[in-house]
Formats: C-alpha cells, sequence, structure tokens
C-alpha cells in the first residue's frame, strides 16, 4: 500500500510515516498543505491519501474541501481524513460527497497506529470508515423521533457497527451471533429506514448517512 499524507503539524505527520513505515505502509511523500497534492498524487500513484481536516490558511475545512477536490480528479484515490473535532457532520459531509473508500477517524486514534492501518485497509478494499467514538455519541444521542426510533436496540449497535466499517462476518463475531442473524437485522434497518433496493454496498452507505444525520440538530 502507497500513502501520501498532509498534516501541518510535523509531529503528527512524522509520526504517523514513521509508525506505517514499520507496518510495512509505504509511505510516498508528505505535505504541510494541500497546495501541491494533486503533483504528489500524479508523480506517487497513491492508493490512499491521509488529510488532516484542517490546515492553513484558513484551518477550517481544508481537508473535506482538498478530499471532495480529490475525489472528482481521481475517483479510485481512498481518503482518510484525520480530525481533533467529535463531529458527525464532518463525516456526513465526507460521505455524501465520496461514499466509497472513504474514512473519518480521530487524531486521538493516531496512537492506536494498528486502527489507523486497519481504517487504510478496509478504505483500499473500497469500505467505509467511521470513527468509533463518533458513532458511540451518535448512538448515545439517538433521536426518540424519526426513523432511527423505529429500530430496536440491537439493530441501532448493528448500524452503529455498519458505520465502523466492519463486515456482515466481523459483526457477527463482535455480538456473538451467527451471520444469518446480522443479515435479517440489516435486512430490517434498510426496511425501516426505508433505504429502497438497490446494491448492497450503496444501500450500506445511505443507512450509515442515515445514521450519522440522526445527531445532527433538526
Amino acid at each position: 500500500m502507497r500513502v501520501v499524507i498532509v498534516d501541518d503539524m510535523l509531529l503528527i505527520r512524522e509520526g504517523l510515516a514513521s509508525a506505517l513505515g514499520r507496518r510495512g505502509i509505504e509511505v510516498v511523500a508528505e505535505a504541510d498543505h494541500d497546495g501541491e497534492l494533486e503533483a504528489l498524487i500524479d508523480r506517487h500513484s497513491p492508493d490512499v491519501v491521509v488529510l488532516d481536516i484542517r490546515m492553513s490558511p484558513t484551518f477550517t475545512d481544508e481537508g473535506l474541501r482538498a478530499a471532495s477536490r480529490l475525489r472528482a480528479a481521481y475517483p479510485r484515490l481512498g481518503i482518510l481524513v484525520l480530525s481533533q473535532y467529535i463531529e458527525s457532520s464532518y463525516a456526513v459531509r465526507l460521505l455524501n460527497e465520496a461514499p466509497e473508500r472513504v474514512g473519518y477517524l480521530l487524531k486521538d486514534r493516531v496512537v492506536h497506529i494498528a486502527d489507523v492501518v486497519d481504517a487504510l485497509q478496509r478504505i483500499c478494499a473500497g469500505e467505509t470508515v467511521i470513527d468509533p467514538t463518533i458513532v458511540s455519541r451518535v448512538i448515545a444521542r439517538r433521536r426518540r423521533g424519526g426513523s432511527l426510533a423505529d429500530l430496536s436496540a440491537r439493530e441501532a449497535e448493528v448500524l452503529g457497527l455498519l458505520a465502523q466499517g466492519l463486515s456482515n462476518r466481523a459483526i457477527a463475531q463482535r455480538l456473538d451471533i451467527n451471520d444469518r442473524t446480522v443479515e435479517t437485522h440489516i435486512a430490517q434497518i434498510f426496511l425501516k429506514l426505508r433505504i429502497d433496493p438497490s446494491p448492497d454496498a450503496h444501500r450500506r452507505v445511505h443507512a450509515v448517512l442515515t445514521f450519522l444525520r440522526s445527531s445532527e440538530p433538526g
């Protein structure tokens, strides 16, 4: 796997590059802003770009805007956005614009390099990965009204694990249930959220978006 890292904090950038290198992931380029990002991608052909959300010059949403720009120009490129902020709205925005091969992790997770490696691998496989901390907060703030209120406690738990990017098999192992039971729960989630039949991956992403939007102010 080939990775480009863009972060204006030197310690984060070099620390992440070093840790990934020890795990056999090739960091082919680093940058402290997104100004020359396209040139780096053209030169090094990475599988994934790791972006900080807030960078110079405005320190607002440069990473999200760069992610949108990159997905339009390089649709097969994976994007992993890192943030210091637990904002489900950022994750919703990211998934709205690029529903596959994307991830949103909190920078605190960088200290657990195995989580970052796992996210990168899932993104390369075409999956969507949302930080478990965000998922837990959304579950805690699940509205009493709206479509999510129709989900059982177990269905909400399964949907939260879908949001983290877990496969059906991984969900079954996490909850100590069989694969068929997971499939039944997911079918009920699609039904209760009124997600029409379509390719399964798109239905899963739609369900995750509905889940994340449930924590936004109404």
